[in-house]
């Protein structure tokens, strides 16, 4: 906190930006963009010319994929390219803004982990609702639930079906204008099944199955077992289980949240427990 605030001078900010975004958010995000992406601009030839630039690429995509514009229009200098793109900035509404913040993080390669990282360090700070998951802004949680689901995002690179279905359970869930709880649930639940597929080798193995055979190789805590036994009857297509859920009308932001949060940590339990038994 501030002198100014401690002292009683300025109020502090007691409440989450959740439908809007204040001048000082706004301009933290735009300085992350600033070091991580435009700061690391190079050119190929002593002139600034914007095709000459390493960010070329990623330039070329705002254009075409985010402002869908045409690619001829791109500045010939990488000046007034990126003041274009401020300029734009700097007027998008509050949620056009995570737009771009989720198009940004979906074009970067390496440097990705430090944008998301810088990121969510200003979206605390200045008490935004939402943090950057991968490439998807998501509405404020717990950061041990957040860490589970990036923990399970990351752990499930080298298997594509059980990453995908997570990646597609978030993006669901976080879609500002048109939420998906229900398919968000499916796909959380896919994922899990995915990975217990994986785990003994056997496309339709079921997730009791996975557990069987992990369980006889590292033994479980009864309470662990019965714990997880019973998510394995919300993921269970026996006796209609899952179909009464899917089918269930009130479906909301904290069921998907939920499931979403319950899978991915039990996604990080499984190929955890499944490395200890292959080692």
């Amino acid at each position: 906190m501030r002198f100014s605030e401690r002292q009683g001078f300025v109020a502090p900010r007691n409440a989450l930006q959740l439908e809007s975004m204040d001048g000082e958010l706004r301009t933290s995000l735009w300085n992350v963009v600033q070091e991580v992406l435009w700061s690391s601009h190079e050119s190929r030839s002593s002139y600034s010319y914007t095709t000459h630039s390493n960010l070329y690429e990623l330039i070329r995509l705002y254009w075409r994929d985010y402002f869908k514009i045409p690619t001829n229009d791109i500045p010939e200098y990488i000046q007034r390219t990126v003041d274009a793109v401020r300029t734009a900035f700097f007027e998008f509404e509050w949620y056009e803004t995570y737009d771009f913040i989720e198009f940004t993080s979906s074009i970067l390669g390496r440097s990705r982990p430090r944008f998301i990282h810088a990121c969510n360090e200003v979206l605390g700070r200045e008490m935004s609702g939402y943090r950057l998951v991968d490439t998807q802004i998501v509405p404020i949680s717990s950061s041990s639930e957040l860490e589970a689901i990036e923990e399970a995002i990351g752990i499930t690179n080298g298997l594509a079906g059980a990453n995908a279905h997570l990646k597609r359970a978030l993006e669901l869930l976080s879609d500002r204008k048109s939420p998906d709880y229900r398919n968000s649930i499916k796909e959380s639940i896919s994922a899990v099944e995915a990975v217990a597929q994986a785990i003994t080798g056997d496309q339709s193995a079921t997730l009791g199955a996975a557990l069987k055979e992990i369980s006889t190789k590292a033994p479980m805590h009864p309470a662990l077992n019965k714990s997880l036994s019973s998510l394995y009857g919300y993921t269970s297509d026996s006796d209609g289980i899952r179909h009464a859920l899917l089918e269930e009308s009130g479906l909301d932001f904290v069921d998907a949240k939920f499931m979403l949060t319950a899978c991915a940590a039990f996604v990080n339990y499984m190929l955890g427990k499944s490395a200890q038994t292959d080692s």
